[in-house]
């Protein structure tokens, strides 16, 4: 909080030509500027990027945003954490097409994430608009290494923004939950209800939700159609836990 503070106070004490000079962490703080129009033909990209995605991450088909373990890599999305229309806007309406493209198929700035939240809720938002629920440290750190490689401007609210969570971050390692094995099984229990359950209330991220977290939150009993379930031992087998 202190250091977002800092960063805040810096950028409102100064003058309007000084806040486009300053900088953070190595990158020029300035407003975005679209100095041509956005082509998203211009940044294609190959879809053999899901597949790098999935051996960077071991071989899971896996959102570092939810959580969320996929079957197939057909049901996810080729997710870009600086968004091309955001990096065209930071400085890339000025390079060529061979840098625009070499930015759109770079594996630095590639994930997975589900159809739903990549072209909804993330879409082309920067981080002062969007952060993910999980591995918030992790993408914070990948959005600096990427605006760095790229030498893209960053505003001051995507900054301060940024700023704010890697002040907390001892690690900026992707960490993965895994899902418990009744959830990949369950047909009852919809992908995205699934992910929601563990940021709702696994409070210390091990995967599996335990009747002192359930009660916490004031969820219990939990029945056996709550999204929380799959991740509970029902040890008698009755369709409700903690009762």
């Amino acid at each position: 909080m202190k250091v977002l503070l800092s960063l805040l106070l810096l950028l409102v004490s100064l003058p309007a030509g000084a806040q486009q000079a300053s900088t953070w962490r190595g990158l020029t703080v300035s407003p975005e500027v679209r100095c041509t129009p956005y082509d998203s033909d211009d940044y294609r990209y190959s879809p053999n990027l899901e597949q790098a995605a999935i051996a960077s991450m071991g071989g899971r088909i896996y959102s570092p945003y939810s959580g969320q373990t996929f079957a197939r890599a057909t049901e996810t999305d080729i997710e870009h954490m600086v968004a091309r229309s955001e990096a065209h806007d930071s400085g890339l309406c000025a390079a060529s097409d061979a840098v625009k493209r070499q930015f759109a198929n770079d594996p630095l700035n590639i994930t997975l994430a589900s159809p739903s939240l990549n072209r909804g809720a993330k879409n082309d938002r920067d981080a002062a608009d969007w952060m993910p629920a999980l591995n918030r440290c992790w993408f914070a750190n990948r959005v600096l290494a990427v605006r760095l490689k790229y030498n893209l401007t960053i505003d001051a609210a995507e900054a301060a923004a940024l700023a704010g969570v890697l002040a907390g971050c001892t690690s900026t390692a992707m960490v993965f939950r895994s899902p418990a094995p009744s959830a990949a099984s369950s047909g009852s229990v919809p992908a995205r209800r699934v992910a929601l359950a563990l940021e709702r209330w696994d409070d210390n991220g091990n995967g599996r939700i335990t009747c002192a977290e359930a009660r916490a939150h004031g969820i219990a009993p939990v029945p056996r159609t709550h999204s929380a379930y799959p991740f509970m031992n029902d040890a008698d087998n009755d369709g409700v836990v903690c009762e």
